[in-house]
């Protein structure tokens, strides 16, 4: 089973930043490596699914003309909004449908292990059947999730149900990894 919402919720009980992303500098540097990890210098439009605050948002959204970011959680998409005006957030939770839009870059950053396995391949169909040329960024978490799925369990799920897209390891570090898909065959 996916986590729910209330699990959501309560980790923005108390603040809009429950993983200290705005002040760690571990966090910052795997922000900056997921942005390093892109594959272009530039975007027409990203989507960003589980963006939370909006902090990884600070570090993609000025590559990108139009940058949309979905969370669950109200206190976050605010925080999200403060931290990143001239993007647009909006609240879901997926499954969902997703924003409308011809997306060219997808980021999933520790997002996966929140979900299950039959989600995880209602996210692959609908990511095959709505953006199949769009580059897809994963963000992984390689310690205990506490979910369902771990992060690379999940990333697994998802990489084998995504057959539109091919996937390569960018980086790898000794708590996270970030992988690339980029589409199969012609364009």
């Amino acid at each position: 089973m996916s986590v729910g919402k209330d699990h959501l919720r309560n980790l923005y009980a108390e603040t809009s930043d429950p993983w200290g992303f705005r002040e760690s500098a571990y966090e910052q540097a795997k922000f900056a490596a997921t942005r390093a990890a892109l594959s272009q210098p530039r975007y027409r439009a990203a989507f960003e699914l589980g963006c939370g605050n909006g902090q990884l948002a600070r570090h993609l959204a000025p590559l990108c003309d139009r940058y949309v970011g979905m969370d669950a959680i109200e206190v976050a998409l605010d925080a999200a909004r403060q931290a990143v005006p001239e993007a647009e957030f909006i609240q879901g939770f997926y499954p969902c449908n997703l924003p409308q839009g011809a997306f060219d870059l997808l980021i999933l950053s520790e997002i996966l292990y929140f979900l299950d396995e039959r989600d995880l391949q209602r996210l692959a169909r609908d990511i095959a059947d709505r953006w199949p040329r769009a580059e897809i960024i994963c963000v992984s978490w390689l310690g205990p999730s506490g979910n369902e799925l771990q992060g690379e369990e999940a990333l697994s799920v998802l990489i084998s149900a995504l057959t539109t897209h091919r996937f390569a390891g960018v980086t790898r570090s000794e708590k996270y990894r970030i992988d690339r898909g980029l589409p199969r065959g012609p364009a």
